[in-house]
């Protein structure tokens, strides 16, 4: 699914997107940006042979629904797309794209109302905001069935490793001084 990547650097500038085409990493996480940057963006990871995937929610003139997603699968041919809404993880699966369904746990209610959406949805994976206790995702995985991904207030090596070592499919981080460490590929 995302080719022995462990790690997926969020990219959110162009300073960001520069150090990403130097790694020997496929996927990269575009967010932040503006809608009108975004072809360009997307053509010059091509160029690199990386994989695009883009956050849709976070993209400043897109609309996050499931005709922005169609905009992205069609128009700019990105590789998958990162949302909360079902809609559009419902749309990736329709145009075979990579549909990663985000959600955040804020309590046990919305950790319900989650589990509920994604057993619905049943998206390719799950990224679970912000990273949270191991056990905690463990669970999680055995409820939904699906691979998952962690990211949020990941600052230090040691909690990425540990977090691969637990058996979690890849983690996503922004800062890009964790992108470049030994242990993100298979």
């Amino acid at each position: 699914m995302l080719q022995g990547q462990r790690l997926i650097p969020a990219i959110g500038t162009h300073r960001d997107l520069k150090a990403f085409l130097k790694l020997p990493l496929t996927y990269g996480i575009l967010m932040n940006f503006q809608l009108a940057q975004l072809d360009d963006l997307v053509e010059t990871m091509k160029k690199h042979d990386k994989k695009v995937l883009v956050h849709s929610e976070l993209i400043r003139g897109l609309a996050s629904d499931e005709f922005g997603a169609i905009y992205l699968i069609q128009t700019l041919r990105v590789d998958g797309i990162i949302s909360s809404k079902p809609k559009v993880i419902e749309m990736c699966k329709k145009r075979g794209v990579l549909g990663i369904m985000r959600f955040f746990l804020k309590d046990s209610y919305s950790l319900e109302q989650s589990i509920k959406m994604v057993q619905y949805v049943r998206p390719d994976c799950l990224e679970v905001l912000p990273a949270v206790s191991i056990p905690l995702l463990e669970m999680i995985k055995d409820i939904v069935s699906c691979e998952l991904i962690v990211g949020g207030l990941l600052r230090e090596e040691a909690q990425i490793k540990a977090y691969l070592d637990s058996g979690i499919l890849a983690v996503t981080t922004s800062k890009v001084a964790l992108w470049d460490i030994d242990h993100v590929t298979t």
